[in-house]
């Protein structure tokens, strides 16, 4: 909805914890909020229970535990820093939207 650079990565075969990983940038503080709460109320509506969510709007990196599927929501500064594409290099890229 309100995200870009949307990358979608298969883990399994570099993660034993995880199926699958989201990344997602997000451009203010007041988009990552609306986004943590979009895919809160999209996967609960799809039955998908969250497990545990760490990090906050205002940290800059948000990851949302779903048990199989890690979502992280972070603002462009963090993404740069931390890139966690290159951390998952061995996990297939399924899906990118800019």
């Amino acid at each position: 909805m309100q995200a870009s650079n949307i990358v979608l990565l298969d883990v399994r075969q570099a993660c034993d914890y995880a199926d699958y990983t989201v990344i997602m940038t997000a451009e203010s503080t007041r988009q990552l909020r609306a986004l943590v709460e979009d895919v809160h109320d999209a996967l609960k509506a799809a039955g998908v229970m969250l497990h545990h969510v760490e990090g906050s709007h205002t940290s800059g990196w948000i990851l949302m535990d779903y048990g199989d599927v890690l979502v992280h929501l972070m603002g462009p500064e963090e993404r740069d820093f931390y890139g966690l594409e290159t951390v998952w290099a061995m996990s297939r890229q399924i899906r990118v939207i800019p």
